[in-house]
């Protein structure tokens, strides 16, 4: 884990390869409690190829120093990200009542 938020990653190495590529992220929150969105891609084994964008929400909670993940919602496509985009539009746009 990391003491920074700033040094939080998902990307995830084995035996040589990239299994996780981290694209980009946004640090949305930092706090005790903090909340990244990642950009990412996933390496196919069996294609041997990435695969397209993919995005995950992380919760992190400091404990003695360290940021350690304490939640995740996985986004697996842009289509998928673009109705959770649009609902939260349609949300924020709607006067309350």
């Amino acid at each position: 884990m990391a003491e920074k938020i700033d040094d939080l990653t998902i990307r995830y190495e084995e035996d040589g390869v990239v299994i996780v590529d981290e694209l980009d992220k946004v640090v949305l929150s930092r706090a005790a409690w903090s909340t990244i969105v990642f950009r990412y891609r996933q390496w196919n084994k069996g294609k041997e190829e990435y695969s397209d964008d993919r995005y995950s929400i992380r919760r992190y909670r400091k404990v003695k120093g360290q940021y350690m993940q304490q939640s995740k919602f996985n986004i697996s496509s842009a289509a998928q990200a673009e109705k959770l985009i649009e609902a939260l539009q349609g949300w924020i746009d709607k006067p309350q009542e």
